[in-house]
């Protein structure tokens, strides 16, 4: 799908429990202050289809899937989201904010999944065209510190990702980290250990600085 827009796609990327539907909140804040147009999203999710294949993937019931069915999955719902609410919104010339995008799968069902990198990357190319992150956040945090955010967060339903080991979390983390060195002009790492307000200050002072927006 290709688009001419002048809006911009942020995705932000991150371990389960690294803050990231919080720093997209902090960020869509500050765009917003600035008189600029904020589409707020997530993955799987963001359109009706989205969201049912949202219920089906996160919890019990998708347990035991192919790895290769599961990154289908995910790409079908993100195939949606973009056709229906991500090209057009930026070809409004406004912004989309996204709680996770491509690179979740990369991680999850590619390098630590089983699917296969480049079949889960070539099912995207499909599903998303042009539609690619000017810029992706990585909020990178050990998976112990993500562990114990996650079991004192009362109000959190946990997945069946966030039920995983240790050591997949990890692996996790090491797959994001591997995708940011191999493309380190789109993505801003950001430490996620720090306190949330320092957080969102962090990749606050890196966007306004990539975009000229200080």
């Amino acid at each position: 799908m290709h688009i001419a827009h002048k809006g911009r796609l942020i995705a932000f990327e991150g371990i389960e429990g690294a803050g990231k539907s919080t720093a997209a909140q902090t960020t869509a804040a500050w765009l917003r202050a600035r008189g600029i147009e904020v589409v707020l999203t997530r993955e799987p999710g963001g359109v009706s289809l989205g969201e049912a294949l949202r219920r089906l993937l996160l919890d019990h019931r998708g347990e035991g899937l192919d790895p290769l069915t599961e990154a289908l999955l995910f790409a079908a719902a993100r195939r949606q989201h973009v056709a229906e609410k991500i090209a057009p919104t930026l070809a409004a010339g406004n912004w989309v904010l996204v709680d996770r995008y491509v690179d979740s799968s990369l991680v999850y069902q590619g390098l630590v999944g089983g699917a296969g990198l480049s079949a889960v990357r070539a099912i995207n190319d499909l599903a998303v065209g042009d539609c690619r992150p000017d810029v992706t956040v990585l909020l990178d945090l050990s998976p112990d510190m993500a562990l114990r955010r996650m079991a004192a967060d009362r109000k959190r339903t946990l997945s069946r990702f966030d039920r995983r080991s240790l050591e997949f979390h990890q692996a996790v983390r090491e797959g994001y980290l591997r995708l940011a060195q191999e493309a380190p002009e789109r993505f801003i790492v950001v430490d996620a250990a720090q306190p949330a307000a320092e957080v969102g200050a962090a990749v606050v002072d890196a966007l306004g600085r990539r975009f000229a927006l200080m």
